[in-house]
């Protein structure tokens, strides 16, 4: 079998492959630019799990490469130490110390001595939950509800205000999982995120989107209300449904003010199926909570008229190409599927696991609300209506 040979980047082609995997360049983009595969980019990017290391810099007051050369011509011509000291403007012994530690007079050598000191240079720190054993099986337990790292940060910093030993940046959680050399997190609890991936992608990544239908007689979101836009007052819901294998799907509902889940189940997609379930849904919420629903454009609110007559709810539909004019949902729906993955039948989710699922969402703490948590702010809510 014949070996493959090793590919080795030099820094520049390090530093260039950082630069385009931070602008949001795939790995295969980036090994056709080095007409490489992107397994060699991946051996580069890997071991720092996506995240680029800091850039090195030697101490201002270090002796640089220069210095050195100057040290080892110094001592080829059977100079003092003191005398070569004086030439440079440093102490002698800081000279006596630069040659003792690299083998002395005779075997002295600026190249291996320089590269000798910026090994010596490197005092790996250990990170916070290293140092922090009950701080770290915390968030692992967090992780394990399938929180995200933001939220667990968030959540530690208003349940422990005040208490720097109980709390933990986003970002240090992130890279001791991504980064398993750190040894603190648990490579399985990478399985609990979100996005089930082995590294860190960049936020500049690219996105998809979906498709869009023809709604007759549908109102523009254009029409809908201020008090709906600036999300002030509660009661204003937004809508999709996220699909399955063989046809399955589940409805999906946020309210705007409390960031409150709603999953609905549905026997499939027609108009039919979908208003209904919605319709019955509404019956289970006092009216001052349901007043509007924000849609895509997809065929299955069709019949949006005659949800609006059964439970006098307007619908207001966004304008096409535009799903972040509901991001809400948009953003809900990608945390749920953490517990409804894509390619699975989800018509084999009963509605009490349905209910249960969004109960686990509704009780983590969300940034946008000030870590609290949407069932709380909705049961705010719930009691202000009486």
């Amino acid at each position: 079998m014949k070996q493959r040979r090793r590919i080795y980047y030099s820094a520049a082609q390090r530093s260039e492959i950082w630069d385009r995997w931070q602008a949001g360049e795939s790995m295969k983009s980036i090994g056709r630019r080095f007409d490489r595969a992107s397994s060699s980019v991946f051996s580069v990017i890997s071991p720092a799990g996506g995240i680029r290391p800091a850039e090195r810099r030697r101490a201002p007051k270090a002796l640089s490469l220069g210095e050195r050369e100057e040290i080892s011509r110094g001592l080829s011509t059977r100079c003092s130490l003191r005398s070569i000291a004086h030439t440079l403007g440093r102490s002698p012994s800081t000279i006596s110390r630069e040659v003792l530690r690299n083998g002395g007079p005779d075997r002295y050598r600026a190249a291996r001595s320089d590269h000798a000191a910026w090994d010596r240079a490197l005092r790996p720190k250990l990170c916070k939950l290293a140092c922090c054993p009950s701080l770290a099986r915390t968030v692992s337990v967090k992780l394990q509800r399938k929180w995200s790292p933001e939220q667990i940060a968030g959540w530690l910093k208003r349940t422990y205000p005040g208490e720097p030993h109980n709390q933990v940046s986003h970002e240090t959680i992130y890279r001791s999982l991504f980064i398993q050399a750190r040894g603190v997190l648990k490579k399985e609890l990478l399985e609990h995120l979100r996005a089930r991936r082995t590294i860190r992608r960049s936020r500049h990544a690219s996105m998809k989107r979906s498709g869009l239908g023809q709604i007759k007689d549908a109102i523009s979101i254009s029409e809908r209300p201020a008090t709906v836009e600036d999300r002030a007052v509660p009661g204003h819901w937004e809508g999709d449904l996220i699909g399955g294998s063989k046809n399955s799907y589940v409805a999906t509902l946020v309210e705007r003010h409390s960031r409150y889940v709603m999953l609905i189940k549905v026997a499939n997609k027609d108009t039919e199926s979908v208003v209904s379930a919605l319709i019955k849904q509404s019956q289970k919420l006092p009216g001052e909570l349901y007043q509007s629903l924000t849609w895509d454009r997809g065929k299955e609110l069709a019949d949006h008229q005659r949800l609006t007559l059964a439970t006098d709810v307007e619908v207001y539909f966004c304008d096409p190409r535009s799903p972040w004019q509901r991001g809400s949902n948009e953003n809900t729906n990608r945390l749920l599927r953490q517990y409804l993955p894509r390619g699975t039948d989800l018509s084999l989710h009963s509605q009490a696991k349905l209910s249960a699922i969004a109960r686990q969402l509704n009780e983590r703490p969300r940034k946008t609300l000030l870590y609290q948590t949407p069932a709380e702010k909705f049961a705010e809510c719930v009691a202000a209506i009486g």
